[in-house]
């Protein structure tokens, strides 16, 4: 198939790419920027691409295409609006006037029982997708993953250096947020096979590992996979975790901030019987990740 692929560049997107391309799959990566030599990338500027003109050459004659676009907080060159809903809803229109057999959407788990702007961003293009859907202009899928783990990714490289110390001082919604996480490469995995399934799963697809874990054990996990002895750990006090996430809003690198807290308030678990039948396969359980997605 030829799939094009927005946000190939990403974290999430290098997997998919990479996995896609390993199954004979030609992929179009859609990214901000294209380097000299690079035929199968096309720019893309995912703040103001948001008219349906934008899209309708660069979907024509897709098969698939994929959008992997995301980010965890507004900034005033990236505002999160158009990342996360304007653009992605002229993509959507885009491939429904072109008459795109398949659209892939990766959201995110939890997202409509939070108030934050990064879910209500998600969850508008979400309910975009399902409108043209149950119109009967799309067929499309909606995957939203857990805390993806692997190479590469920000927060994964984050956990694993809490996992280093030999005394953590950490805010209470790190210790107990609730998670599910799911290896990257097994999302790419269930993405591949989801082009050759049909049909289409009913309704969004939570993507998460065999097991849930609060956030704080799953760090302790990696620190054991690590091969050190159990750390310290140290609960930030409330006061001061609402203090850090004020002084992380001011930051907009940080990916400490308000809504981050937010977002970790909400348990990020589900039933995971539906992506292992997608998978054909049980998930890596998060107590392998580090040796089956870390190398």
């Amino acid at each position: 198939m030829k799939i094009l692929l927005c946000g190939a560049r990403g974290f999430v997107g290098r997997h998919l790419q990479r996995a896609l391309q390993r199954a004979g799959h030609q992929v179009v990566g859609g990214v901000s920027s294209v380097w000299a030599g690079e035929s199968d990338r096309i720019a893309v500027d995912y703040t103001h691409d948001v008219h349906v003109a934008d899209w309708l050459p660069r979907v024509r004659d897709m098969d698939v295409v994929i959008n992997a676009v995301g980010i965890l907080r507004s900034t005033g060159s990236r505002p999160i609006t158009a990342v996360h809903t304007d653009t992605p809803k002229a993509l959507f229109d885009a491939c429904a006037q072109t008459g795109v057999p398949r659209v892939i959407q990766i959201s995110a788990l939890g997202i409509e029982h939070s108030d934050t702007q990064y879910a209500q961003t998600k969850l508008a293009a979400e309910q975009h997708l399902q409108a043209l859907v149950g119109a009967g202009r799309l067929s499309a899928t909606i995957l939203r993953p857990s805390i993806v783990f692997g190479k590469g990714g920000a927060s994964s490289a984050l956990f694993v250096n809490l996992a280093r110390l030999p005394v953590a001082l950490l805010p209470g919604p790190v210790i107990d947020a609730q998670v599910q996480p799911v290896a990257v490469t097994d999302l790419a995995d269930a993405v591949v096979n989801l082009l050759s399934t049909h049909p289409q799963p009913p309704g969004p697809l939570a993507c998460v590992g065999p097991q849930a874990v609060p956030l704080g054990e799953f760090i302790a996990s990696l620190r054991q996979q690590l091969g050190h002895r159990p750390a310290k750990v140290l609960r930030l006090p409330d006061a001061l975790t609402s203090l850090s996430a004020l002084l992380g809003d001011l930051v907009s690198a940080s990916p400490w901030s308000s809504e981050a807290v937010d977002l970790l308030k909400q348990p990020n678990v589900a039933p995971p019987a539906a992506f292992e039948a997608l998978l054909g396969r049980p998930g890596v359980h998060y107590g392998r990740l580090l040796a089956e997605n870390w190398s």
